[in-house]
């Protein structure tokens, strides 16, 4: 029996070492990128229940690599793992119930399956709980279960968690509304190169919110994220070369980056390029026509300031001829928008017309406003 015992054991040790033998021969291939061996070795493992082995496997089948992507195969696989409790094959787990691939999609699964990993310190798989609690997807609606998850995936460096944590404070969801806290989380998230914080770590910067008002530092976040596309971020920096906060004024710089965002279709952007060329700042030459296309174009959008400034160029004449019937449809309709001086231009146009002209450009205004601006 002694003997018998001593030979199972070194059956089971033998058989061990080339379990663990294919699974680290796979991980070997997969991290030098030859996926072709590591499939077939992770598959010999995870058929004598390997879990990392398993896990692998399904995540080959899950992204398409070394295997033609089948997320059946990687929802089982994946289960197989997950089941024996390794936290990263329960969070794909979830995350497939979540998207619906290659199962039916299944928020109380997603959220049985995160809860599994994130319990375990998954850092996704916390972000993932923390949006099913933010959502109300698969768990009730719990602003503060959120947070609690967004905070431990956070304080592991988790740049999502960072910035919807950032998000959370400057709400107050879930947690007491803290702008300090907020400018905090966003900061640690815009240093690891998120967009959307680099932004609103800009915004905090230049309005002062949570952090001392600095210009310099809104204008340095600003360049970061318009230098990675964000149109606001464009359109602010911008404005801030216009007016010389944080840097030094340079109309042309200002311009550049009205352009930039104009290339987006932002809106106010469209406005200020229109006041460089009607301007002749940062532009040469100064060109009411092109002004006046570009306010037409932030018009179009609802931006009261360009349809006020396009209506003084009808009442003036400048790049379009004189017209106070469109003057005033311009001013009436940027006074509905807000434009607190437009009541007062329209009504100082409306001095020098008749009353027939008068009631054909508000008929002009109510036919605008039916079309959303368009063609006016």
């Amino acid at each position: 029996m002694k003997k018998l015992t001593i030979a199972f054991l070194l059956l089971t040790l033998s058989a061990l070492t080339s379990w663990a033998g294919d699974f680290q021969k796979g991980m070997s291939a997969y991290e030098s990128g030859d996926y072709t061996t590591a499939f077939k070795e992770f598959a010999a493992s995870a058929e004598q229940g390997n879990v990392g082995a398993q896990y692998y496997l399904g995540y080959m089948y899950y992204f398409g690599e070394g295997v033609p992507q089948d997320y059946k195969q990687a929802e089982k696989w994946s289960t197989k793992a997950a089941e024996q409790g390794n936290a990263d094959a329960q969070y794909l787990l979830g995350d497939m119930y979540g998207n619906g691939e290659g199962v039916p999609q299944d928020y109380k699964q997603a959220a049985k399956w995160n809860t599994k990993a994130a319990e375990q310190g998954n850092a996704w798989a916390q972000v993932s709980l923390a949006l099913m609690y933010d959502n109300g997807h698969g768990v009730p609606q719990d602003y503060k279960q959120a947070a609690k998850w967004y905070t431990k995936a956070a304080e592991q460096g988790n740049v999502r968690a960072q910035n919807d944590l950032a998000l959370m404070y400057d709400n107050g969801h879930g947690v007491p509304q803290d702008y300090k806290q907020a400018a905090k989380w966003y900061t640690k998230a815009a240093e690891q190169g998120n967009l959307t914080a680099q932004y609103n770590v800009a915004v905090r910067n230049y309005i002062g919110q949570g952090v001392p008002q600095d210009y310099k530092q809104a204008a340095q976040w600003f360049t970061k994220a318009a230098e990675r596309g964000d149109a606001n971020a464009q359109y602010n920096l911008g404005v801030m070369y216009d007016t010389g906060q944080g840097v030094p004024q340079d109309y042309k710089q200002a311009v550049n980056w009205y352009v930039e965002a104009v290339q987006q279709g932002h809106a106010k952007a469209q406005n200020n390029l229109a006041n460089a060329y009607a301007e002749g700042k940062g532009v040469l030459p100064q060109n009411y026509k092109r002004a006046m296309q570009w306010y037409a174009r932030a018009a179009a959008q609802g931006v009261a300031e360009a349809q006020s400034n396009l209506a003084l160029l009808y009442v003036n004449g400048q790049g379009v001829p004189q017209d106070n019937v469109y003057a005033h449809m311009w001013f009436n309709l940027a006074a509905a928008n807000g434009r607190e001086t437009a009541s007062k231009d329209r009504d100082m146009i409306a001095k020098r017309m008749t009353t027939a002209d008068i009631s054909k450009a508000q008929s002009l205004a109510r036919e605008c406003l039916k079309r959303n601006y368009k063609g006016c």
